[in-house]
């Protein structure tokens, strides 16, 4: 079972709040317009409450999935729901559901997964390399259970989540950057924050 302290998930939750603030930054500079981050949140939960914790599991969501090898193992996953995707569309003058559009979606993850990942690295010193981005368009429960199952093999999840707005617009794609329970104890103890 993973089990994560209090004070490692405070370790985890400051660097979700670097890496986020850094992708509302690279976000707001491409389409040029306010990004804003709410409060990052790091959780250790059951997969199946992790799931749930995402929303309905048979909402229609698309999903720029993101692999993360090197020093730490994970995936980073950009979720987005139907309005979002079409607000990031118009910004972007390009159609729903068109080549385009999932070539644009798949750039805009590339950067926010990049900004991510980099000021993690960053902060931890380890050497993490970026797999191309892949789209995914399915439902919710679906994306997360393939997530989830392929990144841990003992039951809990560690999500480190946090939602972007852009000008008050519906427009919130939400971050899950999800580690194998391998990486999260890479992680912990390069910030100097190892299990008791």
């Amino acid at each position: 079972m993973l089990a994560i302290s209090d004070i490692q998930l405070d370790a985890m939750r400051e660097l979700t709040n670097v890496g986020s603030g850094t992708a509302a930054t690279a976000l707001s500079s491409m389409i040029g317009i306010p990004v804003d981050v709410d409060v990052p949140n790091a959780l250790s939960l059951p997969l199946a409450d992790a799931i749930d914790r995402a929303g309905p599991s048979d909402e229609e969501v698309v999903a720029i999935a993101i692999p993360v090898s090197g020093d730490l193992e994970a995936i980073v996953l950009i979720l987005m729901k139907p309005a979002t995707v079409e607000t990031i569309c118009r910004l972007l003058c390009v159609e729903p559901e068109s080549d385009m559009s999932r070539s644009a979606l798949c750039e805009i993850g590339n950067i926010l997964g990049a900004s991510y990942m980099g000021a993690l690295q960053t902060m931890s010193g380890l050497a993490i390399d970026l797999w191309p981005p892949e789209y995914v368009r399915d439902m919710l429960g679906a994306i997360l259970g393939s997530a989830l199952l392929g990144a841990t093999d003992s039951g809990v999840a560690l999500l480190l989540e946090s939602r972007l707005t852009v000008d008050g617009q519906e427009c919130s794609p939400s971050f899950m950057f999800i580690p194998t329970p391998a990486g999260v104890d890479r992680l912990l103890s390069s910030l100097g924050v190892t299990s008791t």
